[in-house]
């Protein structure tokens, strides 16, 4: 039987936006470690294998535009500049850990080895 128009359930605008920023390569996993501590850019890069700079650099210009992370410059010498969650970034650690459950109560399979987790166990 073919669904009538008044059938179709739409998509809602912000829960659209809002999965699509979630969901963009790398961000989850940008998310998921700032959930752990506030990081500086080094640190985010070393935790997350393969990311390039360039694109920890626009996932976290994306998140701060967004309101969900916040850069602070410690004004040191050098410079230290740290990234943390903002309220609305933190707000996301139930839907965070939801996830995580889904994913191990179903057995969803590990990503392939990454290559840069690959070259440091040769050394």
């Amino acid at each position: 039987m073919k669904k009538q128009p008044r059938d179709i359930v739409a998509v809602c605008d912000q829960f659209h936006h809002a999965i699509e920023l979630i969901g963009r390569r790398w961000t989850g996993a940008i998310i998921f470690v700032l959930l752990r501590s506030r990081s500086r850019f080094a640190d985010l890069r070393e935790a997350i294998p393969d990311i390039t700079d360039r694109m920890l650099s626009d996932r976290l210009r994306e998140l701060e535009q967004e309101g969900v992370v916040e850069r602070t410059v410690v004004p040191e010498i050098p410079v230290r500049v740290e990234y943390a969650l903002t309220k609305k970034g933190r707000a996301l650690a139930s839907a965070f850990q939801a996830i995580g459950d889904w994913a191990h109560k179903w057995n969803v399979p590990a990503l392939a080895t990454p290559r840069r987790a690959r070259t440091k166990s040769r050394t």
